[in-house]
């Protein structure tokens, strides 16, 4: 790890000489433009059941959660700096961890941490090439997030940064590829925490690595056709459930999405290799929907209907089929079930063996207000444990059934709000005694 800090903060110092040798070729130079910012995000939740399913436990937890952002941009010409400070603290009403539970659980404020550090210079060289050296999100940039999302799962939402280094390559009009370098330690090793816990906050299950090809091409009309190549290390050190062994993934997939106005249809699909400690991987993941709008009518509804494959481990094999997520440990499907699948595979948003059947209806009463409701029935790939930790593997492969609701207001352009619920009925994937869950959370957010 030390000699790879020592290799970005080596290629951060040369981005910087370039960066002061360009300001000296100027002759003639604008101030320096700076603009900063910052957001307060204000939630309570409620979870019943994430865990273990049973109401007779105490996995119940009532909180708030306080996250606040500060963040400075600083620009000249091609160059820009950009840093972010971030911290969330929770405030407990009621605490529980399936054998004890407490109420008004202590309170810490602690861990501003650095949320994005990274140096930007466009155009290098007067090549069409762009480059980003440092700790950075890459939220919403690679195919809906089917496989690179967050780089900081451990964390839930505070973080979601990469400590990378990308190169964007303006090929043509049409076409674009990034090349990207990607160490994501298990605890952060390379930037100072402030006002650290006791236990620091962990990142990730395991220490991380990864390069990626990521291309994009535009050059058909109506058409966007993503591919990749993922090629990821994850270490043992810390290892559990899942992540118990050391691997090597290699993540070959495309991403498309056509729009054929009132209809849209979009898809993912990837095919994944490797080994897993000893044994070979072969796993295979993707989705597909297609969303159908409807804006000439009242409240401007939009539907979507579709299914997601994550492939499970085989065990009357001698390889290990179950899907990686990779960089895709958030809640892309659902907030409650993404907080499951830590029963199932001892790791917090550790997607895998699913199927998701699902449907979506958007609504949009006024500019300010908007509705969705979602339905997902879930299944297993494969036959395997429910839970290595809880007494909950059933007969099938019927995971469940799950609703959910969200409705949003938008205030002003700095104030925004919404409620999300919901409501998961579990099948025989399950012990036959399982009990609902449930998720609740009410969301303000600042924005200045």
């Amino acid at each position: 790890m030390k000699s790879r800090l020592v290799l970005l903060l080596g290629l951060v110092a040369v981005g910087l000489l370039f960066t002061q040798d360009l300001y000296a070729q100027e002759d003639t130079q604008e101030s320096l433009d700076f603009k900063w910012g910052g957001a307060l995000r204000l939630r309570h939740e409620y979870w019943k059941n994430w865990k273990d399913m049973d109401n007779d436990k105490l996995d119940t937890r009532n909180f708030f959660r306080i996250k606040s952002s500060l963040w400075g941009k600083w620009a000249h010409e091609n160059m820009g700096l950009f840093l972010k400070l971030t911290n969330e603290n929770k405030a407990y009403t009621y605490f529980g961890n399936s054998t004890t539970g407490s109420k008004n659980y202590r309170y810490v404020v602690n861990e501003f941490v650095v949320d994005n550090l990274y140096l930007d210079i466009k155009d290098v060289f007067d090549m069409p090439l762009d480059l980003r050296i440092g700790r950075q999100d890459f939220l919403g940039q690679y195919g809906e997030g089917f496989v690179i999302m967050d780089g900081t799962p451990q964390d839930g939402s505070t973080t979601f940064y990469f400590n990378a280094i990308k190169a964007a390559w303006k090929i043509d009009d049409s076409n674009n590829l990034d090349i990207i370098y990607i160490n994501n330690p298990r605890d952060d090793k390379y930037l100072p925490i402030f006002n650290q816990g006791s236990s620091p906050q962990t990142l990730n299950t395991t220490d991380e690595e990864a390069y990626v090809l990521y291309w994009k091409n535009k050059s058909v009309d109506k058409l966007a056709l993503d591919g990749y190549y993922i090629y990821k290390r994850e270490d043992d050190q810390y290892g559990a459930g899942s992540q118990a062994e050391k691997s090597i993934i290699n993540t070959v997939g495309s991403y498309a999405k056509y729009n054929a106005a009132p209809y849209t249809l979009r898809g993912q699909l990837a095919y994944q290799f490797g080994d897993y400690g000893e044994q070979d991987r072969k796993a295979l993941g993707g989705y597909l929907f297609v969303d159908r709008d409807f804006k000439d009518t009242n409240w401007t509804p939009k539907a979507s209907i579709g299914f997601l494959y994550l492939s499970g481990d085989d065990t009357d094999t001698s390889d290990n089929e179950s899907w990686d997520p990779l960089f895709s440990r958030w809640p892309w499907m659902s907030e409650f079930y993404v907080l499951n699948t830590l029963a199932g595979t001892n790791i917090l948003g550790y997607w895998t063996n699913m199927l998701i059947y699902r449907a979506e209806l958007s609504l949009k009463p006024t500019d300010k207000l908007s509705m969705q409701l979602w339905y997902n029935y879930l299944k297993a790939d494969e036959k395997t444990a429910a839970s290595s930790s809880y007494n909950l593997s059933g007969t099938g492969k019927d995971r469940g059934h799950l609703p959910q609701f969200k409705v949003k207001y938008k205030i002003n352009d700095n104030i925004s709000t919404y409620f999300l619920a919901e409501y998961f009925i579990p099948g025989d994937f399950y012990t036959d005694d399982a009990d609902e869950g449930l998720f609740l959370r009410t969301e303000v957010q600042f924005k200045f």
